[in-house]
């Protein structure tokens, strides 16, 4: 409890400097940018846990609150245009780098048949749509991280979940993304988000997380004033 009332305290010392706050459909959007530190301890507001922070590549030292801004509104309009997306969830969080970053949760139970990797029709033609989404944002990072519920062995769901994202992965380079952008990353049952004592919880723990978080190329551009 003292652990999450610190962090509650930290976020809202940081969030009170934050010069505007938005919302978007299907998740709360947070935007603004003030340096890693911040965005670890957003993150974990966001996420529950420090997990938010792992995404992106870290650029070294802080980012300064004009990129972040500038980034933070690149995103914020990418998170509303993704929103719209059938079978999503939209999320805005902070990356490595204290920027804004997306996380876009799909439902397993949409992506996938119970135990299997095999993308469904439906769910293929969901990701052609994310991809194309994405295609005028191409100065972006891809994360797949693929989550099981806690059927099974470790050893299976490590496998499993892994697999599950790099399903993802291959069919968002099938459908234009760059191989060199999209990162996969199976995480097992090691991060639930409901009780898998339950039918409905273990549901929403199979799931895919699809990130975005801005490149080296876009921060740089961000910097120098060329981003459009």
């Amino acid at each position: 409890m003292k652990k999450v009332l610190s962090i509650l305290l930290c976020g809202s010392i940081i969030l009170s400097g934050c010069s505007s706050m938005n919302k978007a459909s299907k998740g709360g959007l947070l935007g603004g940018g003030a340096g890693a530190a911040v965005g670890a301890a957003v993150g974990m507001l966001i996420g529950g846990d420090a997990k938010s922070a792992a995404i992106g590549a870290a650029v070294g030292g802080a980012v300064g609150g004009t990129t972040g801004a500038i980034i933070g509104n690149k995103m914020d309009k990418k998170a509303e245009e993704l929103a719209k997306l059938e079978n999503a969830k939209v999320e805005t969080i902070k990356d490595a780098n204290g920027l804004e970053a997306i996380r876009v949760t799909f439902d397993s139970g949409i992506l996938f048949a119970t135990g299997k990797k095999a993308l469904s029709a439906q769910s293929k033609q969901t990701l052609a749509n994310f991809a194309k989404t994405m295609a005028d944002l191409p100065d972006t990072d891809i994360t797949v991280w693929g989550h099981t519920d806690n059927t099974g062995s470790a050893q299976v769901n490590e496998k499993l979940s892994l697999e599950r994202a790099n399903a993802v992965s291959s069919y968002l380079q099938s459908q234009g993304i760059a191989a060199s952008r999209v990162k996969s990353e199976g995480k097992s049952f090691n991060m639930p988000v409901a009780d898998n004592a339950t039918a409905e919880g273990r549901a929403q723990n199979r799931r895919v997380e699809v990130y975005v978080s801005a490149n080296e190329a876009m921060i740089k551009a961000a910097q120098n004033g060329t981003l459009k």
